[in-house]
């Protein structure tokens, strides 16, 4: 999305750093594998699984270098996800919110979700992890930031539509944004998460992983139903 949403100060929230000053001391190289590793190993593990040891020593660098960058292994998860965060944010930037009306404003983001997971896995298996129920205490402070940029996008796009007549007048936009979000978030998991595409086959059929077009039209015809104006009887 081009445009960045803003808070209520009209300000673009700042990011937090889970990292220690000397993290940035180190060469940009270094620091990459270091993410790279972490990112991939709770991907892989999950917090309570990862092993600090051994992300490090996969990282090439001592156990004690990893503590004079991240004070703990919780620090290196909201790490690996402001990261992910970062780089989902970038990607964002390409959908055009100047162009079309917002069904193809959600077509694009559908498309951008899709071809996201395909090339991140590891980053949606980690946003997966942090979603679950046991590490809750994690999710409550990254959950705002994160959902927040797509819930204003999807808010604002809605009530604009209802204003031109394209969507239902009736509709309730909070709800019809949960929806919405809802339908991006398991698509991204479709293709990151072993139960989840087991769920996409037994849903869309065995062929569903090459048939990208088929799953982006057939979930935009329904959001066209779902959000179109009711005709009168």
């Amino acid at each position: 999305m081009n445009k960045e949403p803003r808070n209520k100060d009209n300000e673009t929230p700042a990011a937090r750093k889970y990292h220690k000053e000397t993290f940035e001391k180190i060469s940009d190289k270094k620091r990459e594998r270091i993410m790279k590793v972490a990112t991939a190993e709770f991907a892989d593990k999950g917090f309570n699984g990862a092993n600090i040891n051994v992300i490090a020593k996969k990282a090439n660098i001592s156990i004690g270098s990893m503590y004079n960058y991240f004070s703990t292994k919780e620090h290196l998860l909201l790490a690996c996800v402001e990261d992910a965060y970062t780089l989902l944010e970038s990607a964002l930037t390409s959908v055009n919110i100047d162009e079309g009306d917002i069904f193809h404003k959600l077509e694009q983001v559908m498309r951008l979700a899709q071809r996201f997971s395909k090339t991140h896995p590891t980053l949606i298996q980690l946003y997966q992890d942090i979603t679950t129920e046991g590490l809750s205490h994690l999710s409550r402070k990254l959950s705002q930031k994160m959902e927040n940029i797509s819930a204003e996008f999807y808010r604002w796009q809605l009530e604009e539509a209802k204003k031109q007549g394209i969507v239902d007048a009736d509709l309730d936009t909070r709800v019809a944004t949960l929806c919405i979000d809802n339908i991006v978030v398991l698509l991204q998991f479709s293709y990151t998460s072993e139960y989840y595409k087991e769920r996409l086959k037994v849903f869309v059929g065995e062929e569903a992983f090459e048939e990208d077009e088929r799953v982006i039209a057939g979930i935009m015809k329904f959001i066209r139903n779902a959000l179109s104006p009711r005709q009168p009887r």
